[in-house]
């Protein structure tokens, strides 16, 4: 493995069940990057974020991350491993019934013995990163979606994870929202030396903030550039998906039988 690469992944395949979603995976997330996995729903996202983080073993390949194979870890490994990695969902995650310092705190008392001053000093850290300090004491109720997600963010930085990953991060959030998560994802990257993936079908603002993106289609990486290369790309895949087209390789039918064929099985009475 590069020393220059936090995560590698080679020849990686993934089914559920008979249902084959990644057929041969094969990229590099270098250090101190921002990279983006971009696909249509359904396209096997996700499911290589849960590879990565070791809850799915693949088929076939291998799942590197700082020099480890995933699926070969014991148990008590791959708990040490995610150690190193935050997480930030979709919906944000956060436990319900916990306010949102509870939720940073949370993993803090769980996984480490730093004395309780120290820990309110490192939540309302986390919290002021995400400019939601002044929110320490609402609950996640009391939130809007905007801000569950900056909690979420928040929590993922908690323990200063090597390698941050997020799961369609400006999923249902307004303009404004879109950006300040977005700002936030450079800025912390940045400031606190991450190594981020960031996995959205959003092209628009996903494209804001990433380095360098993957297009996964077909359980294959169909396309790959830097920012400036994909938005210059003639590539029809990457300009259907970033222009929003709705005729192009990605089509807007489900695979069926011609239309003729079925109207035939309709026989009148």
């Amino acid at each position: 493995m590069s020393a220059e690469s936090l995560v590698e992944i080679n020849d990686l395949a993934f089914s559920y069940g008979t249902h084959e979603i990644l057929r041969q995976v094969n990229l590099t997330i270098p250090r101190g990057r921002i990279v983006g996995i971009m696909g249509a729903s359904g396209s096997g996202k996700t499911t290589l974020m849960r590879l990565i983080g070791g809850q799915l073993k693949p088929a076939r390949g291998e799942v590197k991350v700082l020099g480890q194979v995933v699926h070969a870890l014991k148990r008590s490994e791959l708990f040490e491993l995610r150690r190193r990695m935050g997480m930030q969902f979709q919906q944000g995650g956060l436990f319900t019934d916990l306010s949102v310092y509870e939720n940073i705190a949370f993993q803090m008392r769980e996984k480490t013995d730093l004395p309780e001053n120290m820990i309110n000093d490192l939540v309302l850290m986390k919290l002021n990163a995400v400019g939601l300090r002044g929110a320490a004491q609402l609950m996640p109720a009391e939130l809007s979606g905007g801000m569950l997600r900056r909690v979420g963010l928040a929590r993922a930085i908690a323990l200063d994870p090597t390698l941050m990953m997020y799961d369609e991060p400006f999923a249902g959030l307004d303009p404004i929202s879109c950006n300040v998560i977005g700002n936030l994802i450079r800025r912390l990257n940045d400031t606190l030396g991450l190594t981020s993936i960031v996995v959205s079908y959003d092209a628009q603002e996903a494209l804001k903030v990433i380095d360098y993106v993957y297009f996964i289609a077909d359980g294959i990486v169909v396309a790959q550039g830097t920012t400036e290369e994909v938005k210059a790309s003639n590539d029809p895949f990457v300009r259907q998906f970033i222009r929003a087209l709705p005729d192009g390789p990605v089509p807007f039918h489900y695979e069926h039988e011609p239309y003729e064929k079925d109207l035939e099985l309709v026989t009148p009475e």
